[in-house]
């Protein structure tokens, strides 16, 4: 039973995979305002994503909280294109310059993110601390992208 959902849930992840990177043109394409506004809406979908994670979790629905979690790995991978030089500025965007200036050090703490994630979805069942092991792999990760990277509110 366990390995059937785990096939369904690939090949939900792989589908849903290719239709993202089918549906959405090359950046280069991509207007500066659907840019900022994509990176804003992928941030902001994990954001939701993650406290559903934390839901899920929570209530022992490993699962369904796994096949979010990848789902969150794949939106960090994205993200990494959704910063280039031409969208510094305008459409109410929260992102600082230092993200242009330390690119390699944005795109490392991306590519830690869906890493993370990714760790999280092999550990989180046999966690003591459910709380604990979300904040570590999950929820650190964003208070070190908005701490460095993200104009406070």
């Amino acid at each position: 039973m366990l390995i059937k959902y785990n096939i369904i849930g690939l090949k939900y992840i792989f589908f849903i995979s290719i239709f993202v990177i089918l549906s959405l043109p090359a950046n280069s394409e991509l207007s500066v305002e659907e840019i900022i506004k994509g990176r804003k809406a992928l941030f902001s979908k994990n954001y939701s994503t993650a406290k559903r994670v934390q839901a899920l979790a929570s209530k022992g629905e490993f699962e369904k909280a796994k096949t979010l979690m990848i789902e969150m790995s794949e939106n960090y991978k994205t993200l990494i294109e959704y910063f280039p030089d031409n969208s510094k500025e305008g459409f109410k965007t929260e992102a600082l310059p230092i993200i242009w200036e330390n690119k390699n050090e944005f795109n490392d703490l991306m590519t830690k993110s869906s890493n993370d994630m990714i760790k999280l979805t092999k550990i989180i069942e046999t966690s003591d601390d459910i709380k604990g092991t979300l904040g570590k792999f999950m929820w650190s990760n964003c208070k070190a992208c908005h701490s460095k990277f993200r104009a406070p509110h």
